[in-house]
């Protein structure tokens, strides 16, 4: 069956069919869901409500650009309104921090270390992290997907790479002293 197909089957509520598309893109949409949540098991229930939302809105895709990238948007809010019900972004300090270099030691610091801090990080500071560094969405995008003022955005970008900085840092410094 072709992905068309497959669309237009789910838009009937055919259960086969959205079986098939879940089988097709949950891997690619959990990585998404991982990014953004604060551990594997959220990141499970996020992906199930993302599914839940793709499913209910589907007919308002109009094969027009990605279906993949549709997925990754419906995905993205959806995890966002989680956060945003959470209220995570009440203390807001505009005080913009100076730009914090992140420079990674791929030698030194594993992926899976990298996404496990980041996934330690506090929500705000990990929502805007992800969205602007590692999928490129700009302040004032960020501002408007989160409810927040733009350098409320800059300034949690900020405090995100100075927390992910010290923690590498922090690594680093124990994996010398464990090689002495």
């Amino acid at each position: 069956m072709s992905l068309n197909q497959l669309i237009e089957n789910c838009r009937i509520n055919d259960t086969k069919a959205q079986g098939e598309l879940y089988k097709l893109f949950s891997s690619k949409l959990f990585s998404v869901c991982l990014k953004y949540s604060r551990n594997y098991a959220e990141a499970e229930d996020n992906l199930q409500d993302a599914f839940l939302t793709i499913f209910d809105k589907i007919e308002q895709y109009k094969s027009k650009g990605s279906f993949e990238g549709w997925l990754k948007r419906i995905t993205i809010n959806t995890v966002l309104q989680r956060y945003r019900n959470e209220k995570v972004f009440d203390i807001i300090n505009e005080n913009v921090a100076d730009e914090v270099e992140l420079e990674i030691d791929e030698d030194n610091v594993s992926l899976d270390y990298l996404l496990k801090i980041i996934q330690e990080l506090p929500d705000r500071y990990r929502l805007v992290f992800n969205l602007y560094v590692l999928d490129g969405y700009s302040h004032k995008e960020i501002a408007d997907m989160l409810s927040i003022n733009i350098g409320t955005s800059k300034s949690n970008l900020a405090r995100a790479r100075q927390a992910l900085k010290e923690t590498i840092e922090n690594h680093k410094t124990r994996q010398s002293l464990q090689s002495l």
